[in-house]
């Protein structure tokens, strides 16, 4: 039964206490699995306690239809996914099945997504004060390195290149650390051996998710480009880092959150006191990427001036690649403004879901499973650790009927950040291994494994 059909009685006083509905969009994979009658209670089963679920087919089709982006707009275009955003093996050897390059920002970064099948000269290697074993391997690789600072371009001379370069500038205005000032942009292009020091071009990253911005800094650079040329220089590229949003929910059930969000939706009547991420946007991953190359005709720029564009997503490859599925271990009862509402303690912790780690919220609806119908029950999930604030969700969820300790609840749409990069085995508790999930054509049968990576279990 889909959750469309599910039908649920809410108790008298529930929308003073209850946050507004905040449903995920589903990709087909993720209903094939909710509707099979067995296959997620196996996999749980067999862990014996949290997991995360990656499903890498999606994976290949986000890389594809950016992909698809840059051929529509006849524009040479690089894509690099950001590593940071999830560190599952499945998703590099996902990247090298697309010819899809990998930016990386550690040694141990670089030499997992050569393992996992990326060819050297499709890595990125970003990140401020590299070391010089990093620097030394990915000159040796053949990778392009985004350079922060003069001190690492010194650096990049004493190896033995050349070694390929894009120079990091710092947007205007930005209080950032990282990135260059166009004095230092200056001097970097007049001090920089040709011989040893190949410039490729230029990159930069911006915060927020809009694109006019991250356009309009492109075509700055074009011209940067142009003049450096003059110099010797290849100048063959322009990266725009990342910032591709991603589409949770639908424009209907964030405006109403929105408006309407209060502290009596949340446990103890607090509410977050960090930004929200923008959880429905309206130009998502390659929409975006479209309004970019839109922007001020910058595709048309880009192939007048013979520049590849290239772009560094983390969140918005992984977008619908992945869930977290938690076991539940207890159930209470409390009240609230007179109003009952039931706390679970899932058999995980809230450092498997990094926005509460933020101050935040991670606000995309868990589902209970197995789904059926029942009476609307206010829930709140919190961690198995004894700290009070690890809660997976403060906010009262109005799942569709009260929860028992035979289920599994899911959160939608993990893989982007939200899995391991605050994980830990606090209190000895086991880090939730990554699950890869394939599918037959039809997506009605599926098959499962671990992931390999030592990292990711």
């Amino acid at each position: 039964m889909s959750a469309s059909t599910e039908t649920a009685v809410a108790p008298p006083g529930l929308s003073a206490i209850t946050a507004t509905p905040m449903p995920a969009h589903r990709p087909d994979w993720e209903h094939g699995l909710l509707g099979h009658p067995k296959l997620l209670r196996e996999i749980a089963e067999t862990i014996g306690g949290p997991f995360h679920l990656m499903y890498p087919e999606r994976i290949v089709a986000n890389i594809r239809a950016f992909g698809e982006v840059f051929t529509r707009a006849r524009v040479p275009g690089a894509i690099y996914y950001g590593k940071k955003a999830n560190k599952a093996e499945c998703v590099v050897r996902a990247c090298a099945e697309a010819g899809c390059g990998v930016d990386v920002a550690s040694f141990d970064e670089l030499q997992a997504a050569i393992a996992g099948g990326v060819r050297g000269a499709d890595l990125m290697v970003t990140g401020p004060a590299k070391s010089d074993r990093l620097l030394e391997q990915a000159t040796r690789d053949g990778a392009l390195i985004a350079v922060d600072d003069q001190d690492e371009l010194d650096r990049l001379s004493a190896v033995e290149g050349p070694s390929r370069v894009l120079l990091r500038v710092l947007p205007p205005g930005s209080s950032s650390r990282f990135g260059m000032t166009d004095e230092e942009l200056d001097r970097a292009l007049l001090l920089a051996d040709t011989d040893s020091i190949r410039l490729h071009g230029f990159s930069f990253h911006l915060s927020g998710y809009e694109a006019a911005p991250r356009a309009d800094l492109a075509h700055t650079l074009i011209r940067r480009c142009r003049e450096a040329r003059r110099l010797g220089h290849p100048m063959t590229t322009i990266s725009i880092g990342g910032g591709f949003g991603v589409d949770y929910v639908s424009a209907q059930a964030w405006e109403e959150f929105r408006k309407g969000v209060n502290p009596r939706w949340f446990h103890g009547d607090r509410a977050p006191r960090s930004a929200y991420y923008p959880y429905h946007c309206p130009l998502p991953g390659p929409a975006m990427l479209a309004a970019i190359l839109g922007h001020g005709d910058l595709a048309g720029k880009l192939r007048s001036a013979g520049i590849t564009l290239a772009i560094e997503p983390g969140r918005a490859l992984l977008d619908h690649a992945g869930i977290t599925v938690f076991g539940i271990q207890g159930i209470k009862t409390r009240l609230a403004h007179g109003v009952p509402y039931d706390i679970l303690t899932a058999n995980g912790t809230s450092l498997s879901l990094s926005e509460q780690w933020f101050d935040s919220e991670y606000l995309p609806d868990p589902v209970l499973w197995p789904q059926r119908p029942g009476n609307l029950t206010p829930t709140c999930v919190g961690g198995s650790s004894c700290l009070e604030d690890d809660m997976l969700s403060r906010r009262r969820i109005p799942l569709p009927r009260p929860a028992t300790t035979d289920d599994l609840l899911i959160y939608p749409n993990t893989a982007g950040y939200q899995m391991d990069s605050n994980e830990s085995s606090f209190h000895g508790l086991p880090i939730p291994p990554k699950v890869v999930l394939r599918s037959s054509p039809d997506e009605r049968q599926f098959n499962w494994r671990l992931d390999t990576a030592p990292d990711a279990i």
